[in-house]
């Protein structure tokens, strides 16, 4: 296998049809049954509803915008349909932009119309999800960004918040990242405490057991990490797809990409930061990845502004 064929066979990036709509209808229903009945508590609440919209004279059918508050990268706007049913099949949602596009403070993202209780009822929830997802998608695009015109594709981590992994690596494709593995189940990822419990570290060891990920799980990549050069030479022999560099500095980056050549891919990883894309740009890795696209990503302000 050629050596860009193998990169592709790595590139993907999770769309929103790619979601499974049991897998958002969950979490949506958790996250409105946590502000409706308190659901997480031991003895939740016994009256449950939402006791302040409750008090409003006002009735009927009421109409809202959603604004970026902030600059940011939209994402989550096919989301809302969803979450609006949650809570009325009268709630309706027109969106005025797209998932992956940047937004500027003021940017109206769509307008939201419906029975005026349903509505306050679902803002907060709402809101949440396009906060949080957003956040991920513009953090993902300064590390993009960062690389500028550099081949290297910038890739994310199964470091993700438990039970949101997939709106979460969607959120990176939508920032312009691409996405690592899904899980455990898709490809074969030799990590170091793998070799640690294998004690396969080095050698002839470290050789037999990659080999043996080659043969008995012949449709899957094979990727293996190192923490040191001289454990590269026996991976390359058992023809990997991909090696990962886990925290080497630029000099033994650049020393690691000579060696693997045209034999594998490769992939940077561990002490990634913002300030460093730029000169990892340009050691001629295949990928970097990092856990920063989603553990240091802030959420953005958007707004919800009632219309008259």
């Amino acid at each position: 296998m050629q050596k860009e064929e193998r990169i592709q066979k790595f590139l993907h990036r999770v769309r929103f049809e790619d979601l499974s709509l049991e897998y958002l209808r969950s979490l949506i229903k958790l996250a409105r049954d946590e502000d409706l009945e308190g659901a997480g508590l031991a003895e939740p609440a016994k009256a449950g509803g939402d006791v302040t919209s409750e008090l409003l004279a006002q009735s009927g059918n009421g109409r809202a915008t959603l604004h970026a508050r902030e600059t940011l990268v939209v994402c989550g706007l096919p989301l809302i349909p969803i979450v609006l049913e949650a809570y009325s099949e009268e709630l309706s949602f027109e969106p005025a932009l797209e998932d992956g596009v940047s937004a500027d403070a003021g940017d109206a993202l769509g307008t939201l119309k419906g029975p005026v209780d349903k509505l306050l009822m679902a803002e907060r929830v709402l809101l949440n999800f396009l906060q949080f997802l957003s956040g991920v998608a513009a953090e993902t695009r300064n590390y993009v960004d960062a690389l500028s015109n550099s081949p290297t594709r910038l890739l994310d981590t199964r470091k993700t918040t438990p039970g949101f992994r997939m709106l979460q690596k969607y959120a990176v494709a939508c920032g312009g990242g691409w996405n690592h593995r899904l899980g455990l189940f898709d490809r074969i990822m030799l990590k170091d405490n793998h070799l640690a419990a294998d004690d396969a570290h080095a050698g002839s060891a470290l050789t037999e057991l990659v080999g043996k990920a080659r043969q008995q799980n012949p449709g899957l990549l094979i990727e293996v990490e190192v923490d040191s050069l001289e454990q590269i030479p026996a991976v390359l022999k058992a023809n990997p797809d991909k090696i990962m560099l886990d925290n080497f500095n630029m000099p033994e980056l650049k020393t690691a990409v000579e060696i693997i050549g045209d034999q594998a891919s490769t992939e940077a990883t561990g002490g990634i930061t913002l300030e460093t894309m730029v000169e990892l740009g340009s050691l001629g890795l295949d990928f970097i990845s990092t856990g920063a696209l989603v553990h240091k990503a802030v959420w953005k302000d958007i707004g919800l502004d009632w219309l008259p």
